[in-house]
């Protein structure tokens, strides 16, 4: 059937159905329902990053460190196993220079030390020649002596040819050899060269010349025994302590001090004192004490002057007993006093000094007793 007046066949009588009423007849998808998924974990990224600049450093020089650790053990290993190949000497042995025969009796060798300022060429047949003891001695060294009395070279010193002074093997025929240590000496005080110091103490005017050798007399007054002693640790002797009315005192400058009640116009305090001697140490105890005599003066009054009484050797050391004249006020006083110089083991000699005023002359017994009980500690 023909459409209209154009005659175009219609739609009935093909059966098509417009795109319009197709659109509209077609029924809409129902909308879906999105269900959310699992959250993705975020990327992870690296923690270099985060790390400071500092701790990014130290991790930089330990690693370095560590190289050069390794290149430096491959250049040792290296050098140590050129010892190995032909012409190198052997690691680990030392050399020895031959050793003297020994005298008819002895059973055991002695390897003389080979001399640090000597060196050793790796290249040298000594230097091959492993640590040994003389093929003349009568008995043989036993291995494990050997073995413990070669000393370890490192390898820098046998690349350069050049033994430490530690290297040196030193060898006895006794299975408990060891190395003997080295004393130590003990300071000791110096002595003067000359006698300089005892010319001009006798040059002085108010030292006259030593006398003959002469024991010291005994003085005058009542002897006191001394239960108790006085240790003097600083000089290195002991003496008396005296009772009373004698009593210790303030020992400044001194180490120990005793002294008596002053006496007044007698100028001088009686005193019993002790220290290392204040003078300069002589060869001869005597001259020594001549020095500490004169020195002694500083302790009594100006002008004072020295009489001699007594010169004699003591255990020990020396001494010197004298008279101090002097003038208080116009009037002519004196002293008895005395020194004594008591050489000390690996110390400066002491010096016990002991002056009584003739104010107090009922106590000069005193210095018999006091210089008889000087004893060493």
């Amino acid at each position: 059937m023909l459409d209209g007046l154009g005659g175009t066949q219609g739609t009935r009588e093909t059966g098509a159905v417009p795109t319009y009423a197709t659109a509209e007849a077609a029924p809409s998808e129902p909308p879906r329902a999105v269900v959310p998924g699992p959250p993705r974990s975020p990327l992870k990224r690296s923690r270099i990053g985060d790390l400071p600049m500092r701790v990014i450093y130290r991790i930089l020089v330990v690693s370095v460190a560590v190289l050069l650790a390794a290149v430096a053990t491959v250049v040792a290993f290296v050098s140590f196993g050129s010892s190995d190949q032909p012409g190198g000497a052997p690691s680990g042995q030392v050399a020895a220079p031959p050793a003297a025969t020994p005298s008819p009796g002895s059973s055991s060798p002695t390897v003389s030390p080979v001399s640090p300022a000597s060196p050793v060429s790796p290249t040298s047949p000594a230097a091959s020649a492993p640590v040994s003891a003389a093929p003349s001695a009568s008995s043989a060294v036993p291995p494990a002596v050997l073995a413990s009395a070669a000393p370890s070279v490192p390898p820098s010193a046998t690349a350069s040819g050049v033994l430490p002074p530690s290297a040196s093997p030193s060898i006895s025929g006794s299975p408990s050899a060891s190395a003997s240590p080295v004393a130590t000496p003990t300071a000791s005080p110096a002595v003067a060269r000359d006698r300089s110091a005892v010319v001009a103490a006798l040059a002085d005017p108010r030292v006259p010349k030593l006398p003959r050798d002469r024991k010291l007399a005994r003085l005058p007054g009542k002897a006191h025994k001394a239960k108790r002693r006085l240790n003097d640790a600083k000089s290195g002797v002991s003496l008396a302590r005296f009772g009373k009315p004698w009593k210790v005192f303030g020992a400044s400058p001194f180490s120990t001090k005793q002294v008596l009640p002053k006496v007044r116009g007698a100028g001088v305090r009686a005193m019993l004192v002790s220290c290392p001697v204040p003078t300069q140490v002589q060869a001869r105890p005597k001259d020594t004490a001549l020095l500490a005599a004169r020195w002694t003066l500083n302790h009594h009054p100006r002008g004072s002057k020295i009489s001699w009484t007594a010169s004699q050797p003591i255990k020990h050391g020396w001494l010197l007993a004298y008279r101090v004249k002097y003038k208080v006020k116009g009037k002519a006083h004196s002293s008895m006093a005395a020194v004594a110089v008591t050489e000390v083991p690996d110390a400066k000699p002491a010096m016990v000094f002991v002056t009584i005023p003739d104010a107090q002359r009922t106590r000069w017994r005193d210095i018999n007793t006091a210089i008889s009980s000087i004893r060493l500690k």
